[in-house]
């Protein structure tokens, strides 16, 4: 895809936010809309991780819990002003992910999953108990100024304004992906995740780019983290536990994790089965659920994936037995 497609795609997708933000008159539906593109915004984190590295993470919920513990600390002792304070803890952020990154890494498949998930819940715990920085169990009111980038909170914090900052970064966010992954170091990552050893024996280094895209997943999920605080202005433990990365990770796998757009289709459907089924919202994980093992058997490769080969199909017609695309 050329530079003027794709300038062409992210105009597209940004004049879609401003329909929707202009044709949706409930305050409480754009509420709804805009946690739906926080967590968008962190399962491509969580997207990332799976694309490129191939490993699971139970455990991203660490950066996006610690984004907002970040911004609540620095603005209560009153460090720096509130704009570079985002900046210093997604900087932090994507350094402890690389420190800890170049550790888990080399370790494979399941028993990575199985450290992300310690050393999540680890954090979890940590916050539950330090009851005089974080608040404890009670969780912590994070105090913004009056004004951001020059900009009134009142403005800010206004559904239709929250909602059009949501999703302009998550197009940002998401081209901004693509881009990198379209690089020497994207082609890179993926030859390590599908041969490392051949990669090793070509002449690469696999543990530090292997690092570099779990700490890039970890600041995109910081990102989502910094919205999601600055949404409600308030962080508690909960978001550091190992639910919200699973439920988050479902995201990824039924959206489709090959590519890096499918996360938000399956974040997206998750609240749709979450808050828009009426009647039906009792049973919405149920449901969820179901759609989850018809994605896994009919669809490994996610909802994108279907869409896809559908695309191809349709393009192409379908293949006689023994062709090739």
């Amino acid at each position: 895809m050329g530079p003027i497609r794709s300038g062409f795609f992210t105009l597209l997708a940004l004049l879609a936010g401003a329909a929707i933000m202009l044709l949706t008159t409930s305050s409480s539906l754009l509420g709804m809309f805009t946690q739906a593109i926080i967590y968008a915004i962190f399962a491509l984190g969580v997207g990332v991780l799976l694309k490129q590295n191939g490993l699971v993470s139970f455990g991203h919920a660490l950066f996006f819990g610690a984004a907002g513990y970040g911004m609540g600390v620095v603005l209560a002792l009153d460090w720096m002003p509130a704009e570079w304070a985002m900046l210093a803890v997604l900087l932090a952020i994507g350094v402890l992910a690389f420190l800890i990154g170049l550790v888990i890494v080399r370790v494979p498949g399941i028993a990575f999953g199985m450290l992300t998930l310690a050393i999540g819940q680890m954090a979890y715990l940590l916050a539950s108990r330090a009851r005089g920085l974080t608040g404890g169990a009670d969780g912590m009111s994070v105090h913004w100024p009056a004004t951001l980038f020059g900009l009134p909170q009142s403005l800010l914090l206004k559904p239709a304004t929250l909602f059009m900052i949501a999703w302009v970064l998550m197009v940002l966010v998401t081209v901004a992906l693509l881009l990198i992954l379209r690089t020497r170091f994207g082609a890179i990552t993926e030859a390590i995740r599908d041969n490392e050893e051949r990669a090793r024996f070509i002449g690469f280094t696999t543990t530090v780019p292997r690092a570099l895209v779990y700490a890039l997943s970890a600041v995109v999920s910081g990102i989502a983290g910094l919205l999601s605080v600055f949404n409600t202005g308030f962080v508690s433990p909960e978001n550091l536990h190992w639910s919200v990365s699973a439920i988050t990770l479902l995201m990824v796998v039924v959206g489709g994790f090959k590519k890096v757009q499918g996360p938000i289709v399956g974040a997206i459907l998750y609240f749709l089965f979450k808050d828009l089924l009426g009647e039906w919202a009792t049973h919405s994980m149920a449901l969820f659920g179901a759609v989850l093992i018809a994605v896994i058997v009919f669809s490994p490769d996610g909802i994108t994936g279907a869409l896809e080969r559908l695309r191809q199909r349709l393009r192409y017609g379908p293949l006689k037995k023994g062709s090739h695309p």
